[in-house]
């Protein structure tokens, strides 16, 4: 027993969890009363959607709304919740309500999950990472479902607005809507589209940076981090916003039939949602090539670290950006708000952003051969939604091979856990050298 809980460390036990709920909802959404037919999913499908919902993606190889019962769509919204917030918290949350002590390794555990740098005060941070979770859902929830009474009963209006707040908080992008247009039915709609963005934006923002926030008025500071997010989310949002309304103004398939605000509307979320979310208001096969590939750049970067978003996060962004203006500068320090990057993080960054590439291209290469025939653009805009845990989709996935399915299925899956922690979950550790090898020389450029 002792050499188990020795061999489970954190990067082990979290790749493990994740595993087990994917497979528990693969279990439970094969099940006949899960699907409107009384059949089920076959294995391939459940685990598709289960791993889908769990890892909070979004892709789908059948329709949410109208595939599932009730309870099939209860199965995917638990796996949704439970895959954003992570099982830790869960567990966290619990124990504490029975008033148990949380141990060191269980405080690492927490750590690991949510992506804190240190282990004082994260028992306190789970609890606020609940309480922001419940407030935010329910105030979303409430500002959805009073948009959708106007066209359908009170009762079903509550369950979207729930379903959808919560969907899109946790960064999934699953829908009820039917027939794989997402949310297109509100693309001018103001209540729909703000509120689904605002969620997308404070679920991607990551807890630590919601927490720091939610204590500014008392400390009346900010870390280096949160500033970082911040700064970077803005810019990124706001000029995404401006360069497709530019790039789609006059396409008359996505921008050109909608009013004004309308254009600004679906520009501002179109800009948005490829930061992890997975919902659209366009149908994004009628978008320019322009334009998709600046989505696909969006989805590459991703949202924030500790929130449920995917991509090599806004942080690694911009200490990448850092290090080139420095070098352009010929300065040895990256530096953001008057604060020194340390190198050991530049490499951290460098490493992700390298890994997440390779894993784009593995898989878009692999993708091109399951699914010969498709157009390129679509394959390398499937494989990065998938390895960046975005979920956005030009219409590949209800069309995927068995074998594309498989490889998105692990992309997902990667992508919400991390390549490095699946690296490190899967690696033996070396000891360090007792000794370090002389400096060598070689030229770059």
């Amino acid at each position: 027993m002792k050499q188990l809980k020795k061999f489970l460390d954190p990067p082990k036990v979290l790749v493990l969890g994740f595993l087990t709920i994917s497979l528990m909802g693969t279990f439970l959404l094969s099940l006949p009363y899960a699907t409107v037919d009384g059949n089920g999913l076959s294995f391939l499908n459940a685990l598709f959607t289960s791993t889908s919902a769990a890892c909070v993606n979004g892709l789908v190889v059948v329709d949410t709304g109208t595939t599932f019962t009730l309870f099939g769509q209860l199965v995917i919204l638990s796996l949704i919740q439970l895959g954003g917030l992570g099982f830790m918290t869960f567990a966290t949350f619990f124990a504490v309500l029975l008033g148990k002590r949380i141990s060191l390794k269980e405080r690492l555990l927490l750590r690991e999950s949510i992506n804190s740098s240190s282990i004082s005060g994260v028992v306190k941070l789970t609890k606020r990472i609940i309480l922001f979770t419940v407030t935010i859902e329910i105030f979303g929830a409430i500002l959805l479902a009073s948009r959708f009474t106007a066209e359908m009963p009170i009762g079903k209006a509550v369950y979207y607005g729930v379903f959808h707040a919560i969907s899109n908080f946790n960064n999934a992008g699953f829908d009820l809507t039917g027939g794989f247009k997402s949310l297109a039915l509100y693309a001018e709609d103001p209540i729909v589209s703000l509120t689904v963005c605002a969620l997308i934006t404070v679920g991607g923002i990551g807890f630590i940076v919601l927490n720091e926030v939610f204590e500014y008025r008392e400390t009346r500071r900010l870390s280096l981090h949160t500033k970082i997010v911040l700064a970077t989310s803005f810019v990124l949002t706001f000029g995404g916003t401006i360069f497709i309304l530019l790039l789609e103004f006059g396409n008359p398939k996505t921008l050109q039939p909608l009013s004004y605000s309308g254009k600004v509307l679906a520009s501002l979320f179109q800009s948005v949602t490829p930061r992890s979310a997975g919902s659209s208001t366009l149908n994004l096969s009628d978008l320019s090539q322009s334009t998709l590939f600046l989505l696909i750049f969006l989805m590459f970067i991703g949202a924030s670290p500790g929130s449920a978003g995917g991509g090599i996060k806004t942080t690694t962004f911009a200490t990448l950006l850092g290090a080139v203006w420095s070098q352009i500068k010929g300065k040895e320090d990256v530096v953001f708000f008057r604060q020194c990057i340390p190198f050991g993080t530049i490499y951290k960054a460098l490493t992700i952003t390298i890994s997440g590439i390779f894993l784009a291209i593995i898989l878009t290469m692999l993708l091109t051969i399951t699914e010969s025939g498709k157009d390129f653009l679509m394959i390398l805009f499937e494989a990065v939604s998938a390895s960046s845990n975005v979920g956005l989709s030009m219409g590949l996935t209800p069309e995927l091979s068995p074998i594309g399915r498989i490889l998105i299925i692990f992309a997902m899956f990667a992508g919400r856990v991390g390549p490095l922690t699946i690296a490190y979950a899967v690696a033996t550790r070396e000891k360090p050298n007792a000794f370090r090898y002389p400096k060598g020389k070689i030229m770059i450029g």
